[in-house]
């Protein structure tokens, strides 16, 4: 007898980047698309963030803050947190990358414009976690990303062991002209997640 597919996620905890907050417009798109989709979207900024800070949060404190807002995005629609997906844009989604490997039981991870490295810094990667992250996991990423080309990408989420989604838009690591496009790929994966 095999296994029953799961359902996909009731709810996403989407976190912004560095530089940006909750009101972020890719987040806002993304938000958008899966209310559309009848699945519920916490934007959730870390404390620094919130407090008007221009540095990021150690992060220890993003990871608690990730941590917390998928316990209370599950608690508020009265399921458990493997039911919520967490992710965000550039930094966020690392911290929410960092929070699942470090056993956040998340349902999966989308990550937009994800940072595998420093601008111009291709041997600094950030994906020592890579290998311990179980969940099914979308990437979503301008063709001229500074941070990550897509071979780059390609070739680093082979370590990850959960299944992978790879998706590419036209932009930068801003994707200002494609936000809506990127989000449209998101509310499609999420809807249709299925095991």
């Amino acid at each position: 007898m095999g296994t029953m597919p799961k359902k996909p996620p009731a709810g996403l905890v989407i976190t912004p980047g560095a530089s940006s907050g909750r009101e972020h417009s890719g987040l806002v798109a993304i938000d958008d698309a899966l209310a559309a989709k009848g699945i519920a979207v916490d934007r959730v900024e870390f404390p620094g963030q919130a407090a008007g800070k221009r540095r990021t949060d150690p992060p220890a404190v993003c990871i608690a803050t990730v941590r917390q807002g998928a316990d209370e995005l599950a608690t508020r629609m009265g399921v458990t947190v493997g039911r919520i997906a967490v992710g965000g844009r550039s930094f966020g989604g690392r911290m929410c990358s960092m929070a699942v490997a470090e056993g956040l039981g998340a349902r999966a991870l989308v990550l937009v414009s994800y940072p595998l490295h420093p601008p111009g810094k291709p041997d600094h990667l950030r994906t020592a976690h890579f290998p311990d992250l179980p969940v099914p996991c979308l990437f979503v990423s301008g063709r001229r990303d500074a941070f990550a080309t897509p071979d780059e990408l390609e070739r680093e989420t082979a370590a990850i062991p959960g299944p992978v989604t790879l998706a590419f838009v036209n932009g930068d690591h801003g994707l200002r002209k494609c936000e809506g496009e990127a989000a449209a790929i998101v509310a499609d994966w999420i809807s249709g997640l299925r095991r």
